[in-house]
């Protein structure tokens, strides 16, 4: 997140930045994601709050309503950042190369 809100700032580019991990997340926007991003690439699968998930919630994930309770209750399971560019156009995770292409 560090590189994205630097880069943003270097830029000039103005912004909204929404701490998810600190304000939560509501079932509206998880939902709009998804419709976007598959969810197995939404939920960051290498990190630490994943894999102290149970078996029976990892393997929950291909639900999205379940996908979406997960992520709801554990904000940290969410990759970061979740780029919204405007006019439907979405973005995730951090690739300065292909930001600068959308940008």
């Amino acid at each position: 997140m560090q590189k994205a809100l630097k880069w943003l700032d270097a830029r000039g580019a103005a912004y909204v930045f929404h701490n998810y991990k600190e304000s939560g997340i509501d079932k509206d926007t998880l939902t709009l994601w998804l419709k976007h991003f598959p969810t197995d690439k939404l939920i960051n699968t290498k990190g630490t709050t994943y894999k102290a998930l149970s078996e029976a919630d990892k393997a929950s994930i291909v639900s999205k309503p379940k996908a979406i309770a997960l992520m709801m209750a554990n904000t940290s399971l969410i990759k970061r950042p979740v780029w919204d560019l405007g006019n439907g156009t979405f973005f995730l995770g951090w690739d300065e190369k292909a930001l600068s292409e959308l940008v």
